[in-house]
């Protein structure tokens, strides 16, 4: 049984990966659909600046945002002056790092989902008149909302897995932005500590497993209405 402490780890994490997965959805969602369905020059850079994280090692990743973020980078430095506050040390830091390292894996889910809708609908949908608001609401985002699930909950798996680029931007600061990754590391510096480690490691799996879990099941149902369609 985990106690106190160790509970509120457990509740850092979750809170940690689910805001991140809530600021990221409408980012990755927005991407998805523009490299899903729109023709543009430099599609391709685009899409591979988006999908960079999934590559560069997780620190270089931290590194670039703590000089964006950093009381001196053009984020942090107006984060600062305008609103008096700073995510350096903080778990809102630590959601942000969670956010860019899910980003891509959110954004693939989702593209593939609104790929996969038939855009013989929308045409048919568009020549008895309706708008392309219209279509949209009524078509594209109803036909591809098990995917944006399923890319949601994945990206909510990457985010209380994410350790490089959350020790790297804001440290490992107990009862801030120490979550379940750190907190094992730490553990695992300690001599005798194997239970502690064991437990924190067994919450992590579990929570990882029911998201993974969780995922397939939304990306089979998605196959299967798009099927039926």
């Amino acid at each position: 049984m985990l106690d106190a402490a160790e509970w509120e780890i457990v509740a850092l994490s979750l809170k940690v990966g689910g805001v991140a997965m809530l600021v990221t959805l409408p980012v990755a969602f927005a991407l998805a659909w523009l490299l899903a369905r729109v023709r543009f020059p430099g599609k391709v850079i685009v899409d591979a600046a988006i999908h960079l994280p999934l590559v560069v090692p997780p620190v270089v990743t931290g590194w670039l945002l703590l000089l964006a973020f950093g009381p001196n980078g053009p984020v942090g430095g107006w984060l600062q002056d305008w609103f008096g506050i700073t995510v350096l040390f903080r778990w809102t830091g630590a959601a942000i790092a969670a956010g860019v390292m899910a980003l891509p894996l959110m954004v693939r889910a989702m593209r593939i989902s609104i790929e996969a809708v038939d855009r013989r609908l929308e045409n048919a949908a568009r020549t008895l008149g309706a708008g392309p608001w219209r279509v949209f609401w009524t078509l594209t985002l109803p036909l591809s909302i098990p995917g944006v699930l399923a890319g949601a909950v994945l990206g909510f798996a990457r985010s209380i897995g994410e350790f490089g680029a959350t020790i790297t931007f804001v440290s490992n600061v107990p009862g801030e932005t120490q979550t379940l990754p750190l907190a094992i590391y730490s553990a695992l510096q300690q001599p005798g500590a194997d239970a502690l480690v064991w437990r924190l490691s067994c919450v992590s799996v579990g929570l990882s497993l029911i998201a993974l879990i969780a995922s397939e099941l939304l990306t089979r149902r998605a196959g299967r209405g798009l099927h039926v369609l």
